[in-house]
């Protein structure tokens, strides 16, 4: 019989990873002057829920529905994340016709309009969404970010599917 890997330290190595890919994305920010779009601000917040989650799923992992709770929130953050960067990733490829278009940053949005107008226009994912400022290995850093969505999705669904 196969033994299943003990979750603490998955949750702690998810937890570890999102802080590293937060950590980079301010280093983007700040060492090299890369100005997030709304779209890459979604990006991170979806991070952030997948650390987080796995952070509590660190603390709670011997408690197994708690445990199973916390890898379900990684899962949705995760999902969310991957399809928030998937879209980036297809706007890249299939620039609209104005880039320009994005409008005020997400910062102006929020604090100017209700939920119900500012969130139609973060998806829209026009203008500075389609810049490709930075690659490694040939994928954007959307494609990075949909690439790690989609890790950490694949482990938090078998965090909270998995037997024991």
């Amino acid at each position: 019989m196969i033994s299943t890997p003990p979750v603490r330290p998955l949750f702690l190595a998810a937890t570890l990873a999102v802080a590293a890919l937060l950590s980079f994305g301010l280093y983007l920010q700040h060492g090299l002057g890369l100005e997030p779009c709304p779209l890459c601000i979604l990006q991170r917040i979806a991070f952030f829920g997948v650390g987080l989650f796995a952070l509590l799923g660190t603390m709670l992992a011997r408690h197994g529905l708690a445990a199973r709770a916390c890898a379900a929130g990684m899962l949705l953050c995760a999902l969310g994340g991957l399809g928030t960067a998937l879209w980036q990733s297809w706007l890249q490829q299939h620039p609209p016709a104005d880039p320009f278009a994005c409008g005020p940053g997400l910062d102006y949005l929020v604090e100017t309009l209700p939920l119900a107008e500012w969130l139609p226009k973060v998806f829209a994912g026009e203008g500075q969404c389609t810049a490709i400022d930075w690659t490694f290995l040939g994928l954007t850093i959307a494609n990075w970010s949909a690439l790690w969505f989609a890790l950490f999705a694949g482990l938090a669904a078998w965090l909270t599917l998995r037997r024991g």
